[in-house]
């Protein structure tokens, strides 16, 4: 019965985390967009990738969509975990310590 009722829970914090960071990663693509438009005067690219988009302009769209978009999904997740631990007493399964100790790791190869 206990572990029905972790499955469940996981379940939960699975959606709830996901429902988090695709709302996040909206709520940040749009003030991109509206950054992008009060900066440089224009929309932002539609396809990076597309010719036509100057190389300058793909790979500044590209890295700053790319990084605020995953960093308000990462604080987004981070939090459904925070509510998540402080809900049930304990972190969701998916984010549970491992018992991997870094000290045990192998040495780097030089």
């Amino acid at each position: 019965m206990a572990s029905s009722s972790k499955d469940n829970n996981s379940k939960v914090y699975s959606a709830f985390s996901l429902a988090a960071a695709i709302g996040a990663a909206a709520v940040a693509k749009k003030g991109l967009n509206s950054s992008w438009r009060a900066a440089t005067g224009k929309n932002p690219p539609a396809n990076p990738a597309d010719p036509d988009v100057g190389l300058s302009e793909a790979i500044m769209w590209a890295a700053l969509s790319g990084t605020l978009i995953g960093v308000a999904r990462m604080l987004a997740t981070r939090r459904a975990a925070h509510y998540y631990a402080r809900s049930t007493g304990h972190l969701p399964p998916q984010l549970q310590k491992d018992n991997q100790d870094a000290s045990k790791a192998p040495a780097p190869q030089s």
